[in-house]
């Protein structure tokens, strides 16, 4: 398995602030030595788990909608990034649909995602911020995964798109996670 980190951009927009964001992350990882891909839920349209139970027997979601291709990235990285726009307060609801179903799969079938180092980044215009990060943080807590700290929480404030890297001090904290992430996984790995 690779010394690899999947990051998620959460954001419709597929060259939105998130997107940047965690292109910025994939760059201060790469630099670390830890390759890196951010894949997007932009174009998508991620349906809610279904509870079928299939995912046991499949090793995957029985649904088609594209996620699975994720899926089978996730399967061979060693880190996980999430990144998601906040719309009224909360984290995105095909990003939370998204995860939902990526952690059915992972605890259906091999546990792909325990031990997998990574953790939340959100983006907003004015606030939600925290209520997102915590949102998305029980993601990565009920997977047995290993989260990143900074220096403070992974959140950037911006609204239109490039504005977030205007942020000097958000856009800092998420690199010191990024590269916290790296060195987690070099560590580990």
């Amino acid at each position: 398995m690779k010394k690899k980190v999947i990051l998620l951009s959460g954001s419709p927009r597929a060259n939105g602030n998130t997107a940047r964001l965690l292109a910025e992350a994939a760059r201060v990882m790469e630099d670390a030595g830890v390759e890196t891909e951010v894949v997007s839920l932009s174009g998508m349209r991620v349906a809610s788990c279904i509870a079928c139970g299939k995912c046991e027997e499949l090793g995957e979601c029985s649904q088609d909608d594209g996620l699975n291709e994720i899926i089978a990235k996730l399967k061979e990285a060693r880190g996980f990034v999430v990144g998601s726009p906040v719309y009224f307060g909360t984290a995105r609801g095909d990003v939370t649909a998204a995860l939902q179903r990526i952690g059915m799969v992972s605890k259906a079938s091999s546990e792909f995602l325990s031990r997998m180092v990574g953790g939340p980044v959100a983006v907003a215009r004015r606030g939600g911020h925290t209520a997102t990060i915590q949102e998305l943080l029980m993601f990565f807590l009920i997977n047995d995964m290993v989260v990143a700290g900074s220096t403070y929480w992974n959140m950037v404030f911006g609204r239109l798109p490039g504005e977030a890297l205007s942020d000097e001090e958000g856009v800092d904290t998420v690199r010191r996670f990024a590269e916290n992430v790296a060195w987690l996984i070099n560590g580990l790995y």
